[in-house]
């Protein structure tokens, strides 16, 4: 019995061995599995929550150490389409001394080319929604079009199983060949969604401005509105419950995945209180406030999944 569905890319992360220097100095990587959605569904099942990984990999040896993961993590994998011509994802990170990541491409080959773009709608098992309770989904499925298409798919399944949407924005401008066409695709997803995640960087590019009230205000069907901003902590819109709680301070070794965890706490918290959550101002500052203590504790060691 499904609780959540994450929908999206799984990949490996290669980060850079060398902390502090530009990517044409850097001499070794190191592989974690990764990939937000991916992430997502790993953190919900150490907190006790089934859920399932709809997405698609490569044929390969990197595909299939990545559907390995999922399964050792006990995630549900009936979603996991293998793509017998495009290869599995990598994704090549540098780091900053304080863990901060800098995208830097995906090698030999374009964005376009890997098997999570081309997710094939007609492949999802419905029968993962008739249990579930939320869909997480990010946005980099719609800058190609088969993943774009089974979006389009998985939204139509929420909306027939009463599945809540919970979006991540997730902006990655190395995934996008036309950073219009973001702009223009993205806010029409979020008017599906139920809960909308999005750190102030990505709030500013996409809307103009960083305030949660006033992007509720633009959107007035969602229930909750996070935003995130690293040390800074993290502004939240909860029904008509508004505040900001501050950021854990910690040694931070590597910031991948921590929104994702940030994600996974929150969500926890949402299958606990139901609608509460939305109404009562001591259950969201809660729910805030333990979503970033699991952000933080990720940022405790390399990568996001292997804990």
């Amino acid at each position: 019995m499904v609780e959540v569905i994450c929908f999206g890319e799984m990949l490996f992360d290669c980060l850079a061995d060398q902390l502090g220097i530009p990517l044409e100095q850097v001499t070794s990587w190191t592989n974690y599995a990764g990939g937000a959605p991916a992430n997502v569904a790993c953190a919900l099942v150490k907190q006790g929550i089934s859920t399932a990984f709809i997405g698609r990999l490569g044929a390969d040896r990197a595909g299939q150490e990545l559907k390995s993961v999922l399964k050792q993590c006990q995630v549900n994998v009936d979603g996991v389409q293998i793509d017998p011509h495009r290869p599995t994802r990598l994704v090549y990170v540098t780091r900053t001394w304080e863990g901060d990541r800098h995208f830097a491409g995906f090698g030999e080959y374009h964005s376009g080319d890997f098997a999570d773009t081309a997710v094939q709608w007609e492949d999802i098992p419905e029968s993962l929604f008739t249990s579930a309770q939320y869909l997480v989904m990010g946005t980099i499925a719609l800058a190609y079009p088969d993943s774009r298409t089974a979006t389009k798919q998985l939204v139509a399944l929420a909306k027939k199983h009463q599945v809540k949407i919970f979006l991540d924005v997730n902006w990655r401008s190395v995934f996008w060949d036309d950073e219009a066409q973001a702009k223009e695709l993205i806010p029409t997803l979020i008017t599906h969604a139920q809960i909308l995640k999005c750190t102030d960087e990505e709030a500013v590019w996409l809307f103009g401005y960083q305030d949660p009230v006033t992007i509720h205000n633009k959107f007035p069907h969602l229930q909750g509105i996070l935003v995130t901003a690293g040390d800074k902590g993290c502004a939240y819109s909860l029904g008509k419950n508004y505040g900001e709680v501050p950021a854990f301070k910690v040694n931070v070794r590597d910031t991948t995945g921590a929104g994702d965890s940030f994600v996974a706490g929150f969500l926890a918290q949402a299958l606990t209180h139901g609608d509460k959550l939305f109404t009562d101002a001591h259950l969201g500052c809660q729910a805030v406030t333990y979503a970033s203590a699991m952000g933080a504790f990720t940022t405790l060691h390399p990568g996001a999944i292997a804990r």
